[in-house]
């Protein structure tokens, strides 16, 4: 089921998408692909909404700055200096945090309308589809993306990407949802279980130093399950690296209403933001992202996975994530 969400300055609608199975329902937005909500129950069966959002469209236009549940790319997380070689060649692109590039730039994929059409039946999947033409922020190559939601019989949300290019170019997608499984309040108590046993440390930019950090001893080891906390904003290496089906590598969970989230990606990384700084009108503290990704800065750092897509390969990555209560 779609309806008109609302209408953007130039008057381009923005339609909002509910996909319903297995007593989960999930919104998505034309707009920047935004996960607006995600009902699903807790151990009782009441149902509560677990993701931040805004009831309107013109909260996500009034506050771009926190990406709330947006598609985010071309190049999700930072790039130092919005500059990065390839192919012999230094690319620049848009910097909208400093000096360097966040998200895919000023206007990345979470500020653009996407084609949106329903795929299988029921309601249970959409495919939001758009064109980056070459040049946008910066980022070389012609990248058709299509990016397909869908909730699975145990009422899972899978969100899986797919493009090409016709030119080299660097590509990073990813989705940009809070979770706060209480449906209110401080998510710091929520536990977290992460299979990574390095991060990525940063430099005082956020911007990787190249090293691959052990966990052990650290705040960083989750790979036993603990309250969560706050004053994260890292990258975590994921044990299991690139995959070419989605491997679960996370679970965070509720212990006051039982709701527990489990994240399954082929990505090598994940991104824990404990949103310390997510800002008006939300409280610090009030949801936990985990974006499934590639590192940051890796066009810089030819020792990371790569993130080069070239004229005749396809990319695909695929995140999944799954609703229950104990």
């Amino acid at each position: 089921m779609n309806e008109l969400f609302g209408t953007l300055s130039d008057g381009t609608p923005v339609h909002r998408w509910t996909l319903e199975r297995a007593g989960v329902r999930v919104r998505v937005l034309s707009y920047g692909g935004i996960v607006q909500s995600a009902e699903v129950p807790d151990r009782d069966g009441h149902v509560a909404d677990v993701v931040l959002g805004f009831a309107d469209l013109d909260g996500y236009l009034a506050h771009p700055g926190p990406y709330l549940g947006a598609l985010v790319g071309r190049y999700a997380n930072r790039i130092a200096g919005g500059r990065f070689p390839l192919d012999g060649r230094t690319c620049t692109t848009v910097c909208n945090e400093g000096t360097n590039s966040l998200h895919g730039g000023e206007r990345g994929f979470d500020k653009r309308v996407w084609d949106v059409e329903p795929v299988g039946d029921r309601g249970h999947g959409i495919r939001l589809g758009r064109v980056s033409p070459d040049g946008e922020e910066g980022f070389p190559g012609r990248v058709e993306i299509a990016a397909t939601y869908t909730l699975d019989a145990s009422g899972a949300l899978r969100i899986a990407y797919k493009a090409v290019t016709d030119a080299p170019t660097v590509l990073n997608p990813t989705n940009h949802s809070y979770f706060n499984l209480a449906g209110s309040g401080h998510a710091g108590g929520h536990e977290l279980r992460l299979a990574a046993s390095r991060i990525t440390p940063v430099d005082a930019a956020l911007i990787p130093t190249g090293e691959l950090r052990d966990v052990t001893g650290t705040r960083f080891d989750f790979r036993r399950a603990r309250a969560v906390g706050s004053g994260f904003d890292h990258n975590f290496v994921l044990d299991k690296g690139v995959t070419d089906t989605a491997v679960e590598v996370a679970e965070l969970s509720d212990p006051v209403s039982g709701r527990v989230l489990t994240v399954s990606t082929t990505e090598p990384g994940l991104q824990l933001y404990t949103a310390d700084h997510l800002g008006e009108p939300f409280a610090p503290g009030a949801g936990v992202a985990l974006e499934t990704q590639h590192f940051p800065d890796s066009p810089n750092r030819p020792e990371f996975p790569g993130t080069v897509l070239r004229p005749g390969e396809v990319f695909r990555s695929e995140t999944v994530y799954g609703f229950s209560a104990r």
